[in-house]
């Protein structure tokens, strides 16, 4: 491998991890800040999710083609399809429980 192609591929690397740690502090943050349990899986359902692909894109393009990055490549489409499902499954629960959505009380009422 010439030292272009190396260059590109921790440039690349770098750019996917980050914008993963980057989706991962949003969601995080998103937990915090949002005022109820269905906003608040919200973050969970998209910015973790995608979060995680991005970071095991970085890692599989850090391995290159090996047993390794099939592997990762596996555990992202389980993510891909278990996280989403896991976060209906919660707000489902929720909703059947009787929990209510948050609702901004009105001015002057």
């Amino acid at each position: 491998m010439t030292a272009d192609a190396a260059g590109l591929r921790l440039l690349a690397t770098a750019a996917l991890l980050t914008a993963g740690c980057f989706l991962m502090l949003a969601a995080s943050i998103g937990i915090l800040r949002f005022p109820d349990f269905y906003s608040r899986i919200h973050p969970v359902g998209k910015s973790d999710t995608l979060g995680i692909t991005f970071i095991l894109l970085g890692l599989i393009v850090h391995e290159g083609f090996s047993p390794v990055s099939l592997k990762l490549l596996i555990i992202i489409v389980f993510t891909l399809i278990a996280s989403p499902t896991a976060t209906h499954a919660l707000a489902k629960a929720a909703f059947l429980a009787g929990l209510k959505p948050w609702k901004k009380e009105k001015d002057g009422a």
